[in-house]
């Protein structure tokens, strides 16, 4: 169950991205790096908005995926990961995406940058960059931190002995149909 909180992460790093970057900030656009596109025309805006759209929707098939794959494992028994794993390859998760979008979008390619709005300082683009290695870095620390330890033995919240607690919540609920 490791892949599906990674993806997660991937697909609602976008989200933020788009969401905070794009349409809340007005920062930058998909296209807004392009000569063809600037955020100044009505023909502009119309590109960059359609190309936030494609941009959304393709985060959002990502959330779908991952989301998918996590309900397919529980459906087959596998318990889902402890809290921290789970948010340390949601952080990670989202730290590749900045990496990944930082270095194809922001530098290969150069289609838009992180404040195209300031004339695309390079400076943002590499506190973002930096920003995507921490959360990863963090991520995967969360990933391997200490496991959680195990209830000390002795007589449960209800009285019974703590083996009997112990095999109640172990035992696997039937599934509805």
């Amino acid at each position: 169950m490791r892949s599906p909180s990674f993806l997660l992460g991937i697909g609602l790093g976008g989200f933020i991205d788009g969401i905070v970057l794009h349409q809340i900030l007005q920062w930058h656009h998909m296209l807004t790096g392009t000569a063809a596109h600037p955020s100044t025309t009505v023909a502009g805006l119309e590109a960059n908005t359609l190309a936030d759209g494609f941009f959304h929707l393709a985060t959002w098939i990502i959330v779908l995926v991952g989301t998918t794959m996590a309900v397919r494992a529980w459906q087959r028994g596998e318990l889902a990961p402890p809290w921290r794993a789970h948010v340390g390859r949601l952080l990670a998760g989202w730290g590749a995406f900045n990496l990944v979008e930082g270095l194809v979008d922001h530098q290969l390619l150069g289609i838009h940058h992180v404040r195209d709005d300031l004339g695309a300082p390079l400076g943002w683009d590499l506190g973002f960059l930096a920003f995507g290695a921490l959360l990863v870095v963090i991520g995967v620390a969360m990933t391997r931190g200490r496991p959680a330890r195990a209830p000390a033995p002795g007589p449960a919240a209800d009285g019974r002995p703590a083996a009997a607690a112990a095999a109640r919540t172990t035992r696997a609920t039937p599934r509805r149909r």
